[in-house]
Parts: C-alpha cells; sequence; structure tokens
C-alpha cells in the first residue's frame, strides 16, 4: 500500500541553521525503508500559529495520508506541538499517543513527560514524535504496523474492514 507522508521538523535552533536537523532525516529513513513516499518536509520554528497553519493547509490539502512531526512535545515552555496539533484536529486519537508512551516506558522513564497528541484532520492523521531522532523513530516503529490499517479506513477502503470479526 502506497502511503504518502509529510514530515515536520519543529525546532527553532533546526529551524534557524544554528542546529543540523537529525530528526527529519531519520524518519525519512524509516518511512522510504517501509516503501512509502514523503512527498512534503520541512523545519519550522517552535510557533503555535506558524505550526497550526502548516499542519491545517497540509492536511486539508488531500496530498497526505499521515503527517509526522518530531519535536516540540517536551515540557519546555517553548514546546507547542501538542497545542498546535490540537488546535486544528477534528478527531483525536489518543490511543496512539498511549501506545507510543507505554511502549517507551520500557525504555526510558522519561517517557512519562511527553505530551505529544495524535489527531485527525480531514482525512489525514497527524501524529506528534519526539524530538530526539533516537525517540522519533522508537515511536515510529510503534506506529508501523497499524499505520496502513489506519489510511485504508481514512480514505474509506472498502478492504479495510476484510480480516475483522464479527463479535
Amino acid at each position: 500500500m502506497s502511503i504518502r507522508i509529510g514530515i515536520i521538523t519543529v525546532s527553532d535552533r533546526s529551524y534557524h541553521g544554528e542546529r543540523p536537523d537529525e530528526s527529519g532525516p531519520a524518519l525519512l529513513s524509516v518511512v522510504t525503508q517501509q516503501g512509502w513516499q514523503v512527498t512534503r518536509i520541512t523545519i519550522l520554528p517552535d510557533d503555535v500559529g506558524q505550526l497550526s497553519a502548516t499542519l491545517a493547509e497540509w492536511a486539508d490539502s488531500g496530498e497526505l495520508d499521515v503527517i509526522l512531526t518530531t519535536g516540540g512535545t517536551g515540557f519546555s515552555p517553548r514546546d507547542v506541538t501538542p497545542e498546535a496539533t490540537l488546535a486544528i484536529i477534528q478527531r483525536p486519537t489518543p490511543g496512539i499517543t498511549e501506545a507510543m508512551r507505554s511502549a517507551s516506558l520500557s525504555i526510558t522513564p522519561h517517557a512519562m513527560l511527553s505530551r505529544a497528541s495524535a489527531g485527525i484532520r480531514s482525512d489525514t492523521l497527524i501524529v506528534n514524535l519526539p524530538g530526539s531522532p533516537k525517540g522519533a523513530v522508537e515511536n515510529l516503529a510503534v506506529l508501523i504496523p497499524v499505520l496502513p490499517h489506519a489510511v485504508q479506513l481514512l480514505r474509506e477502503d472498502p478492504s479495510s474492514e476484510l480480516g475483522h470479526q464479527a463479535i
């Protein structure tokens, strides 16, 4: 299944060229290894208005199935990615962030400090990932098994229900 993905790195320092973006390229590598297509990628500052506007524009474009953000999910006052995401989603998907935090807790107790959110806008799934390359890739690994099915459901693909058993 072809999945169209956008990646947004949220980092003041990377946006201003003070630090190289390592998380965006790490996610790009994992996504392409899955055979999925990254059709948009950018770096934005930790600015709730700019990030909200970009998320809404990308989700409403009809060009993406999934938007992954990396960065801005911690406790720092500049960490506003969850707020930007929550401001524009139409339906939250708490199971995704619960699964990511649960898996991450087996690796580090710092996982409980994640404020990541996830949700759906239009027919696009938006998921916040940690800012570190290691954390971003580990959290994406939790999502990989379910992303094709999630995209089938969002596309209202009739085959998405195949394999589901009636209760």
